[in-house]
């Protein structure tokens, strides 16, 4: 499994979420696997090659992490642990499940919990920090352009061609968005272009 030194740091020094495998008490209460009793297998992968699993077992209001990680090329280690969960009613029926963070003197309320050094534990204990955190502002303009792209379903990336309207859409959505679209890119490429002139100001 990962460990600490695997993630890649923002501009403040600190890593961030995206950049460490993350089990999320959401998907497995959507899933249906938070019944006591079950057992299964859990894993990530990259580019559909799988990179790192571990197993589960549930059990009343906790589930067991069962797996072996490996830090910094030394030997392989086991790990069985129990993560505790709490349930808190919504507002139109049924509850939503939490996992309360194992690592020693936390207990927060969360629904994620990350692997970082030998643990999985939630993003104030490794201090990690959100990946659109450490976005410059093009980067931050380029990805909602992006995302207007994929409802779109143009190419993602700004710099690829337009693609014609979607069938079924209509037409006034359809230029809402386009127009929204070139905001976001307008903005992406000038603000990059900014960045570029103050790093090298004696190119114009």
């Amino acid at each position: 499994m990962g460990g600490m030194g695997s993630g890649r740091r923002n501009q403040s020094g600190k890593n961030t979420t995206s950049d460490y495998r993350a089990l999320d008490v959401r998907r497995l209460q959507r899933d249906g696997l938070l019944a006591a009793g079950k057992s299964f297998g859990w894993r990530w992968t990259r580019n559909g090659e799988k990179v790192a699993s571990i197993n589960v077992r549930t059990e009343a209001d906790r589930v067991i992490l069962d797996y072996r990680y490996q830090s910094g090329g030394g030997e392989w280690k086991s790990e069985n642990y129990p993560v505790r969960i709490e349930w808190t009613p919504c507002n139109y029926g049924g509850a939503r499940a939490w996992f309360l963070c194992p690592a020693r003197g936390c207990g927060r309320r969360v629904a994620k919990l990350f692997l970082g050094s030998t643990i999985f534990a939630c993003r104030h204990c490794y201090r990690l920090v959100y990946a659109c955190q450490r976005e410059t502002r093009d980067d931050r303009a380029a990805r909602r352009a992006d995302r207007i792209r994929d409802r779109l379903g143009w190419e993602v990336g700004i710099l690829n061609g337009e693609g014609d309207k979607p069938k079924g859409m209509h037409w006034r959505t359809f230029e809402r968005l386009h127009a929204e679209h070139n905001d976001f890119v307008n903005a992406s490429l000038a603000d990059m272009m900014r960045r570029f002139k103050t790093k090298f100001p004696g190119l114009d």
